[in-house]
């Protein structure tokens, strides 16, 4: 980032939805480390309030409790805001089949309410978070943006919504958007607990606690598993690019390479193994395919490469050993 860019994100105030869960702490922290004026807004539905403690230490950090399906807390959160980073929805496809209502009430209502507020606010830029579930049923790899297929879960059809929704505020209202489309998403502070944690910090806590985790489908399936740091640097790439080009436009935010959930796994217990060396001995094992997955996801970077200057610097192996050190430190 050049010197203007960061002056730019010294003198703005910005807006962070989902500011106390995984995405959005990591985002906070990055903006507060540079010099921004940081809200961070949550309602502590999947967020966890231990992500804002060091947050809340810095006077430059103005925290809103409430949710982004109540249009006046929206509309509180975006006030005197110069851009919004949207992080907050309901993730996870299993629970998104297993309620649609409130996955759709959050993902598309609180959505459109964000977009509400953030044009009556004369927001310069509102970047949200899209999703990889996008592509559906598409079998065609490397994934480009401007082709998908049919959503596969009600999820993927709140995050394609969300897509419709800010192509037409610019259309409609000329509000500038740039959606990024998460693949796989994982690293510190990411909720190993409950029903629909997310694989990574699942595996690594059973494997810490010596317990077999459980592969759904024969372990081929593969992902582009995507480290947080690239996330962030895409985040603030959208923030501050100065390319119109570059605007009103969704990018797939990724590191462009797969890995089988088999591969996975022997990664983890590698890694575990140099902290403890019995995690090496725990056997993995297969249970069935879960609905509304896709087989495999690998993701084009080259839009993003070519229009935002995005150089991810975290592949598989260098994030995994990351995230790893970071569990076994926090979370043993």
């Amino acid at each position: 980032m050049n010197t203007n860019q960061l002056e730019l994100l010294r003198s703005s105030k910005i807006l962070v939805t989902g500011a106390a869960g995984f995405i959005g702490s990591n985002l906070c922290e990055e903006l507060i480390k540079i010099g921004s004026t940081v809200v961070g807004l949550d309602n502590f539905a999947t967020g966890h309030k231990e992500n804002l403690s060091t947050l809340k230490q810095s006077s430059k950090f103005i925290f809103i409790e409430g949710d982004i399906r109540n249009l006046e807390d929206c509309n509180k959160a975006c006030k005197d805001v110069d851009f919004v980073l949207h992080q907050a929805a309901l993730g996870s496809v299993p629970r998104s089949i297993n309620d649609p209502i409130t996955s759709n009430d959050v993902n598309v209502g609180g959505f459109l309410n964000m977009l509400v507020a953030s044009r009556d606010a004369g927001v310069k830029r509102f970047i949200y978070a899209a999703s990889s579930s996008t592509y559906g049923d598409s079998i065609a790899l490397p994934k480009v943006e401007g082709e998908i297929g049919k959503p596969l879960s009600p999820y993927a059809i709140t995050k394609y919504v969300n897509e419709l929704y800010a192509d037409n505020f610019k259309r409609t209202y000329d509000l500038d958007t740039v959606g990024l489309r998460y693949f796989n998403v994982f690293g510190r502070k990411q909720d190993p607990n409950g029903a629909y944690a997310a694989v990574i910090p699942k595996f690594v806590m059973q494997f810490m606690k010596y317990e077999s985790p459980i592969i759904n489908g024969d372990g081929l399936f593969s992902r582009d598993f995507t480290y947080i740091d690239n996330v962030v640097q895409m985040n603030l790439l959208a923030l501050v690019s100065s390319n119109q080009e570059a605007l009103n436009n969704v990018y797939n935010t990724a590191f462009g390479e797969r890995t089988t959930l088999k591969e996975l796994t022997t990664l983890l217990k590698q890694y575990l193994a140099e902290f403890d060396s019995s995690i090496a001995d725990v056997d993995v094992k297969y249970g069935p395919e879960r609905k509304g997955d896709i087989p495999h996801s690998l993701a084009s970077v080259d839009k993003a490469k070519t229009l935002l200057g995005y150089d991810p610097k975290f592949d598989i192996k260098l994030g995994l050993k990351e995230a790893v050190k970071w569990y076994w430190e926090n979370l043993r």
